[in-house]
Formats: structure tokens, C-alpha cells, sequence
């Protein structure tokens, strides 16, 4: 006898009984927002790992689970894990920049910042007559610190004065000897500059900058310059 085809009835059953397995097998898929005992690792199509996520270390014993958050170029912007430490163990915070320097660290001992070492710029004198000072006509350096790099850019106020029957003067700023920082300023003036410290921060990230204040008088008398205030700022 030959086979019968499938009417509809029987056609529209064996669509029931597939619908209704796919719904079983959806419901007992095992949770996808959960990773246990193990770690979560996000890959580019190129293999470049971006987020990686939880158990850190192979060692049984030590147990660590930690974090790393890298650029889609590879660099690690973010990291939080020792990489040998266990499951009590503080991890330190850190924060990079695409050249991979470390910008941000947090203290684990005391508390605080471990990184960038932010200089605080001491009480400062508020008498003129004791103020880095010079009587040349010629431009003469009168005051200068060294400052660790963070940030590209850098605030300078501080106050002048100029003493002296019809004398003027000038004050100005200078970085590594070579680089004038802002404008030239007229004595008796606020100077107020933020502007760029260096302009390369691959190569000058964490080194020393030398500042320096330059002044001269015009006629005969005295140039006063005091720094009030100082800090880098971003670009």
C-alpha cells in the first residue's frame, strides 16, 4: 500500500513537539551571566585579550581572582591583581596610560595615593622685601625648583612688584632652561599662566622639569617675583 503523505494535523503536532523542546532546552541552559571557579576572558577576532575577569592564578593554594581592562591595541589601561598574591592579599589599583605608564596607584598600607606623588607648594613669604628679587637690567634667574612630570600642562601664579623712582621691570617664566612658559609679564602684574609644561610626555613622563623665574629691571630699582600658586593640569 503505497505511503499516505502527511496531512496538516500531523504536520502541525511534530511542530508542537519541536517547539516545545527547544523551550526545555532553553530553560536548562546554564546561566551565562555567571563564571565559576574560573575567569571570564573577552578576546578580540584577533586573539587580543580586552577584559579579563576572575581566578588569576594557577596555584590552588593562593586562590587569586582579580581584574584587567585592556585598550582594542593591547595596552592595559586598568589593572587590579598582584599576579603571586592569594585570596587575602590587598591588590594595588592601577591605572596606565596608552604608553603604559602608570598614572594612577592606589596606597594599600596607609591609605591614599600611591601614585602620581602630587608636590605641595610650601607657605610662601608675604613680604616683598624678602621675595626672590633682583636690581639687573639684564634678565636674571631669581628663583627655581624641580617638579616630577604627571601631566602636560602646568597653572603658575604669583604676585611682583617693582621698587624705584620711575623703574619698571619684567618677569617671566623658563622651563629646562630652554622653554619660556607663558608670556612675559610687566612687574607689579599677577601672572597667571596655563600652558603647556612639555610637549613631549612619552619620552618626559616621570622625569624632572626644571622651573625657573627670570626677571629684570628697567632703570634703577628693584624686581620682586613670588610663586602663590602651582600644579599640573591635564591637556
Amino acid at each position: 500500500m503505497p505511503q499516505l503523505p502527511e496531512d496538516i494535523i500531523d504536520r502541525l503536532t511534530q511542530m508542537e513537539r519541536r517547539i516545545q523542546a527547544l523551550s526545555t532546552a532553553v530553560n536548562t541552559r546554564p546561566a551565562m551571566n555567571e563564571v565559576t571557579d574560573g575567569a571570564l576572558n573577552v578576546k578580540l577576532p584577533n586573539g587580543t585579550s580586552v577584559l579579563q575577569v576572575g581566578k588569576w592564578d594557577e596555584d590552588e593554594e593562593k586562590h587569586e581572582y582579580g581584574v584587567a581592562l585592556r585598550r582594542q591595541t593591547g595596552e592595559l589601561a586598568l589593572a587590579l591583581f598582584n599576579g603571586s598574591g592569594s585570596a587575602t592579599t590587598r591588590q594595588v589599583l592601577r591605572l596606565y596610560d596608552s604608553y603604559l605608564h602608570e598614572i594612577f596607584s592606589d596606597d594599600i598600607t596607609a591609605g591614599g595615593l600611591a601614585r602620581p606623588w602630587l608636590a605641595m607648594l610650601p607657605p610662601q613669604d608675604v613680604t616683598p622685601v624678602r621675595w626672590p628679587q633682583t636690581t639687573s637690567t639684564a634678565w636674571t634667574t631669581i628663583a627655581r625648583s624641580y617638579n616630577p612630570i604627571w601631566q602636560p600642562r602646568m597653572r603658575l601664579q604669583m604676585e611682583t612688584r617693582v621698587v624705584g623712582t620711575g623703574a619698571t621691570g619684567e618677569v617671566k617664566v623658563v622651563v629646562d632652561s630652554a622653554t619660556q612658559f607663558g608670556a612675559t609679564v610687566a612687574a607689579g602684574s599677577v601672572f597667571d599662566v596655563t600652558d603647556t609644561l612639555v610637549s613631549d610626555m612619552t619620552t618626559r613622563f616621570g622625569t624632572t622639569a626644571k622651573i625657573e623665574i627670570q626677571a629684570r629691571v628697567v632703570g634703577t630699582g628693584t624686581v620682586f617675583a613670588q610663586p602663590m600658586l602651582m600644579y599640573g593640569t591635564q591637556s
